[in-house]
């Protein structure tokens, strides 16, 4: 087993534990392996040991890797801000865009999602801590938002993603966890939209954002390692 291999099953056991310690069943949160910066040889590698779904932040690297893994029919998900005028090529070439935190960016990825593709599955980026540098919609807007992004063709919204600030303060991360889920619920339960996603959790709180009902956990440190100056 290589070392990456093994650090994709550590991840998934770490998973498994949290889910279990809270009563939920393990195949109720995906992982999404984080592989930005990091070479295609390596995501080739941690996708021989199983791994399907691979996060990338920057336009430019994702597409790259996306083309020259094609044969590998891996499922390539946007997580990073995402600039209007970078739209198209992402459009083009992922499944998923997390980062959808205006109308005027899911405008775009509609218009240019090409027709022979599969709807591209949008989340709404909240920005459940406030942080003036950090990229989101606040939570007072996110529904507003979400029911105009569910009438757009081409996009399939499947629910709210958030990256609450670093803390060594698990009831605040709880908070900040917990209001997500609150919003994705009153999208659901108020307006009939069939959100399926609460995208939220990392290396560092990915046991605290299951126990508030994650479904999908965005890793790349634990898989990859630590980023250096060749990777930042």
């Amino acid at each position: 087993m290589t070392a990456l291999s093994a650090n994709l099953q550590a991840v998934l056991a770490r998973i498994d534990s949290a889910c279990r310690r809270v009563g939920r069943d393990p195949s109720s949160v995906r992982l999404l392996a984080v592989s930005k910066t990091f070479p295609a040889e390596a995501v080739v590698e941690v996708a021989n040991a199983g791994q399907h779904a691979f996060g990338e932040n920057y336009v430019q690297e994702g597409c790259t890797k996306a083309e020259a893994l094609a044969a590998l029919s891996l499922e390539w998900h946007f997580i990073g801000p995402l600039q209007s005028n970078k739209s198209r090529p992402v459009a083009q070439h992922f499944h998923w865009v997390h980062s959808v935190d205006r109308l005027k960016i899911a405008q775009r990825l509609s218009e240019q999602r090409p027709a022979h593709h599969e709807p591209l599955n949008v989340c709404i980026q909240v920005n459940v801590s406030g942080e003036a540098s950090k990229s989101g919609i606040a939570p007072d807007a996110a529904v507003d938002l979400a029911l105009q992004v569910a009438e757009l063709p081409h996009l399939r919204l499947r629910g709210l993603m958030a990256i609450p600030e670093p803390s060594e303060d698990q009831t605040l991360l709880r908070s900040r966890f917990a209001l997500l889920r609150t919003l994705r619920d009153t999208v659901c339960e108020e307006y009939g939209l069939p959100l399926d996603t609460l995208s939220m959790g990392m290396s560092s709180d990915l046991d605290i954002a299951i126990a508030e009902g994650a479904t999908m956990v965005r890793v790349g440190t634990a898989i990859f390692g630590a980023r250096t100056a060749a990777n930042p």
